[in-house]
This record gives C-alpha cells, structure tokens and sequence, in this order.
C-alpha cells in the first residue's frame, strides 16, 4: 500500500491513524498541499477529487478517508475499528461522522485560503472562524460521551472514533482553541498520544513535516 497525503492534513493524519491501529504496512508519498500539487495533472488524474489522502491499494487508488478507513476494516478484519455490537458501532460511527463531515467542510485548507485570501479576512477573523465551527460540534460531542461515562477510549480499545478525533483535537490546538470543556476527550486525547500507533501518525513524525 501506499498513502498519499500531506503531514498536517487532518484527513491523511486520521488515515494514519488507522493504518498504524491495524498494524499495516504502508509506504508514504507526500502531497504538498501548500504547493497545490494535489491539482496537478499527475496526481488528479489518478484522484478527480484532487485531495489527500489518497490511499494505493488492491490495484486501485482510493479516496475519501473516511471510505478508506471502512475499507481496510473490511479488508483486514484484524485489529478491527468498530467494535462487535451493532449499537455500539452506531455510536462509533456517530461521532467519528460527526466531526468528520460537520467539521472538515468549513475548517479545510480551500476554505480558509478563501475566507482570507478572496475574502479578505485577517488571519485573526479566520481564527474565529475555526473556532466557532470546533466549538459547534465538538461540545455537543462531548456531551455525548458525558451520556456515555466514557473513559480512556470510547469503548475498549481506540478504533474509528479515536482515529478522527486526535487529529481534529490535534488541530484545535493550532487555532488555540478552548478545550477546558471537554475533559472526557482531552483524557481520550491523552492516552492515545501515549500509544506508539498515534505517536507514528503524529504529523511531526512524517517524511515531509516541517
């Protein structure tokens, strides 16, 4: 298999993630995203999407992480990221899909090169931008995880959820976002980073991190 992604993108990041849960080798091809090499005729003619990460794998170059992800789950059923139970793999998939879908659309990188580039804003109004779209979906998460009594991970083990939230929480951190509300994924947060699969995916730890 190999990726290709961008070090600090939080959707190759989560990819990472996952690829490092389930123990399985990969190789890396970075995509310089600040150089707009994803647009390129190289790579978005393999990718129409033009975006990272790009996953090569079986013979075919796979997009969307977050299809990616249930790929290799279904396709390497060891070291699984959804748990057995339907209801507790609805819940999984509930709040990894929560902030996969409500917070990647205003937070990624076209956007918020629009907001101030086209726009006009000062990097200081796209900060509050950030922050007023984390807030909105990441404190109704939590709150769900209060419902929960979660403790060190969602269920037993770090899976599909933990996979999506380090990065965004990763990112929340970069806009100085407030995260004094959210104890239970700040513990959830903490205990991963202490796992060598999450400290693999970290973006400080990529070919192409600077």
């Amino acid at each position: 298999m190999k990726l290709y992604g961008y070090w600090r993108s939080s959707t190759s990041y989560r990819l990472r993630c996952a690829l490092e849960l389930k123990g399985l080798d990969y190789e890396q091809d970075p995509v310089n995203l600040l150089e707009g090499a994803q647009k390129g005729e190289a790579f978005a003619s393999r990718n129409p999407f033009a975006t990272v990460p790009m996953l090569e794998a079986d013979g075919r170059d796979r997009a969307q992480s977050m299809a990616i992800i249930e790929w290799l789950d279904e396709r390497y059923p060891d070291d699984t990221l959804l748990p057995t139970g339907i209801e507790d793999r609805f819940t999984a998939r509930e709040l990894a899909y929560a902030i996969a879908t409500e917070l990647h659309a205003p937070l990624n990188l076209p956007i918020l090169k629009y907001l101030k580039n086209e726009l006009g804003h000062e990097q200081s109004t796209v900060d509050i931008w950030y922050r007023h779209w984390l807030a909105k979906t990441l404190h109704p998460v939590e709150r769900r995880l209060a419902q929960l009594d979660t403790g060190d991970f969602l269920f037993d083990q770090p899976g599909l959820f933990e996979a999506v939230l380090i990065p965004q929480l990763y990112n929340a951190r970069r806009f100085s976002f407030d995260l004094s509300d959210c104890p239970r994924m700040v513990r959830i947060e903490e205990t991963c980073n202490a796992l060598p699969a999450f400290q693999r995916a970290h973006p400080d730890q990529q070919p192409d991190a600077h």
